[in-house]
């Protein structure tokens, strides 16, 4: 419990978080105090009598939520990785009332006639630069949310907002719930025949936290993956993948009123703002503008991998065959995985667990450092002592190669229970130009890793090395943003770019150079043999096509849930979903399959990725062509690297995303270098 003589710790921005004092109760007390104050900050800038000028009506737009987007960052952050009954219970209390103020902002009657009165201003004729750009993304970002709207049309708005918030928040809570409800014990170790033996001491240690003997498997990711891939008793791989298909689709957990809803709403929104459709409105202020744009974007690159598509899964049942004989049986969605694993060890006599020793994961982060150090300046060092969410978080500072102190950020890598699944980055603090020089940045990247394990480090497969090259590109977009405007700065861009400096980052995990910086057999040192990573780089384009289509599925998904989808013509939008994906997998679908009730992406947040997934794809496109500039004239090059901070990931959302790839290309984007590095050209 907190102490009453102590103040609030959510009440004050620090950019030491305090996370050792917040709990629940602090979590409503701080939120109606800031709600108060955000209101009164509101009206203040409404009722401005003066002449309306860029610093009394944009820029005190710009910091209006300021101490309230900190302080429901952190809650919002905590609940995700750190949550238990109490705090779940005080996150669900305030968000429909923070969620209701911020959909309440551009509905303020007074404030929109204060930002239209600053925009026929002289002042504001003379903008340039990012200041031009945040004024008129302001006005259209405005309209968009509903500020010529009529009184009934705002207050319905308004309804539709706070039940959006509601439902996506409940929407990933049952998906965690419903991950952590399963777990599989297995007394016999002949049973699990198969499993790499970092599996195998995982599943041991998971059995004994719980006090139990034999293996244990949950849903999370490490584990799933490796019963899917590596598993030789096909009964129990068919167990844990039809567990995994239904999270989130019955019982207490069931997602599928929850998606029905969101949609409904999310269309309802889309036509009071005038739009035809959900796409259309989220879309228009992003790189592909609207729905059909980027419907033609996935028609082109369907178009060109479905013939290898098909090519491999032909190839994959011939190789089950050439094992089990011509009667053996067409493949299950749990075999695929199995299946082409082995077709990969045969065609390149390649096993991914053999790379594993060669990712500790300590010795990665430091190489990771060693290369933004090389391509951008930037160090990077670990402050001990500093207020963490759990012991495993470790957290480090970020210094420019003349010494400035550029922000921190926190990494949490691991699986917990009280933690949801995947890898992300978030932002904690946005700095910016104050007092004459440059408040500095705070963020933090999460995965859920394989863990280490007793007498040794947690070592990882090369997928996960790309997660956190991954996270770690969105963490750079945020920590090196140099943009005046806190609302243009950092990841805050276009959904459709802000990808860019994430996937351009796991370029570098198949680099010979780069790998020798940091892919060390934990025991020895020896850098990946000659002949290990030969056999890596020939099996990267090894089923390209179905990487690429099981993307696209989903992106399609997505798209024609929110542009084309009747739930009178089409029925359950799960059962549609299904439906749809069977066209992009190798197998067919079991009919109790319901991946969309667990897609935290599309239904977690009131807009996330919704009618957004193609973003992945259009993004993959820039950064297998940004990359060519680095491969063709030095991965470690400091001239091209300081470009690239300099002309990407320092400028946030202050030129339109276009602009900012031609500046750092010299040209528009050219999607043959992703079919080519694919093998799909």
């Amino acid at each position: 419990m907190p102490n009453p003589s102590q103040p609030n710790p959510l009440l004050a921005i620090e950019f030491r978080i305090p996370f050792d004092r917040i709990c629940a109760a602090h979590v409503e007390p701080a939120a109606t105090e800031l709600l108060r104050d955000a209101r009164a900050r509101l009206e203040a800038i409404a009722a401005e009598g003066g002449e309306r000028t860029f610093a009394n009506t944009m820029r005190a737009l710009d910091h209006l939520t300021e101490p309230l987007d900190y302080a429901m960052g952190v809650v919002r952050h905590l609940e995700a990785v750190a949550t238990y009954p109490e705090l779940r219970a005080a996150f669900n209390a305030v968000e429909p009332r923070v969620g209701a103020f911020y959909s309440s902002i551009p509905l303020q009657e007074g404030l929109w006639k204060g930002i239209k009165a600053y925009a026929a201003a002289p002042e504001a004729a003379g903008l340039a630069g990012e200041r031009r750009r945040y004024l008129h993304k302001t006005v259209d970002d405005f309209r968009r949310h509903g500020a010529d709207l009529d009184a009934p049309g705002k207050t319905r708005l308004e309804e539709i907002d706070v039940e959006l918030t509601r439902l996506t928040t409940r929407f990933s809570e049952n998906v965690l719930d419903s991950t952590n409800a399963f777990e599989l014990l297995i007394a016999n170790q002949a049973e699990l025949a198969g499993l790499p033996a970092t599996a195998l001491a995982s599943a041991r240690q998971s059995a004994a936290r719980k006090g139990r003997e034999g293996w244990r498997f949950t849903l999370q990711s490490p584990d799933y993956f490796a019963a899917m891939t590596y598993l030789d008793n096909a009964a129990i791989r068919r167990q844990v993948y039809l567990a995994h298909s239904v999270r989130g689709a019955a019982g207490q957990w069931d997602n599928r009123p929850l998606v029905a809803r969101i949609l409904e709403l999310r269309r309802e929104k889309a036509r009071l703002l005038g739009f035809p459709d959900f796409a259309d409105l989220v879309l228009e202020d992003r790189m592909a503008h609207n729905g059909a744009r980027a419907m033609a974007f996935l028609e082109d690159l369907k178009s060109k991998t479905e013939r290898r598509f098909r090519e491999e899964n032909r190839a994959l049942l011939e190789f089950r065959r050439s094992l089990e004989g011509p009667v053996a049986p067409e493949l299950e969605p749990w075999d695929v995985a199995y299946y082409a694993e082995k077709q990969r060890a045969a065609l390149y006599d390649f096993d991914e667990e053999a790379l594993r020793p060669y990712f500790p994961l300590e010795r990665v982060a430091a190489g990771l450092f060693d290369l933004v150090n090389r391509l951008y300046g930037i160090r990077v060092a670990e402050e001990p002592g500093v207020p963490v969410w759990d012991p495993q978080v470790r957290y480090y500072n970020i210094h420019d190669q003349d010494g400035a102190f550029l922000g921190g950020f926190y990494t949490d890598w691991y699986p917990r229970e009280n933690k949801r699944d995947g890898g992300w980055m978030d932002a904690l603090i946005t700095g910016g130009p104050a007092g004459g020089e440059f408040h500095p940045h705070l963020g933090l990247i999460c995965g859920n890793l394989t863990p280490p394990l007793t007498g040794r480090p947690a070592l990882l497969t090369h997928r996960e090395v790309e997660t956190i090259f991954h996270e770690f590109g969105h963490l750079l977009h945020h920590l090196l943003s140099r943009v005046e405007i806190r609302t243009l700065a950092g990841t805050s861009v276009a959904w459709d770019f802000v990808e860019l400096p994430s996937q351009i980052m796991e370029n570098w995990c198949w680099e010979r150079q780069a790998l020798d910086l940091f892919a060390r057999h934990w025991e020895t040192g020896e850098p990946i043999p000659d002949s290990l990573f030969r056999k890596m780089k020939r099996a990267r384009t090894f089923r390209a096509a179905n990487a690429q289509m099981r993307q696209l599925g989903f992106a399609f998904v997505d798209l024609l849930l929110h542009t084309r989808y009747s739930p009178q013509r089409d029925g359950d939008p799960v059962e549609y979903a299904r439906r749809l994906l069977q066209e992009f997998v190798p197998a067919p679908l079991p009919p109790e399959h319901a991946a969309i009730a667990a897609f935290t992406h599309l239904f977690g947040s009131p807009v996330g990725y919704g009618a957004g997934y193609y973003s992945y794809k259009w993004a993959e496109v820039l950064d297998a062509d940004a990359f060519t500039r680095f491969r063709d004239h030095g991965i470690f090059s400091r001239e091209i690297g300081n470009e690239f901070r300099e002309k990407i990931l320092a400028r946030g959302d202050s030129q339109d995303p276009a602009e900012l790839y031609r500046d750092f290309m010299g040209r528009d984007p050219d999607p043959q270098a992703l079919l080519e590095r694919s093998g799909l050209a």
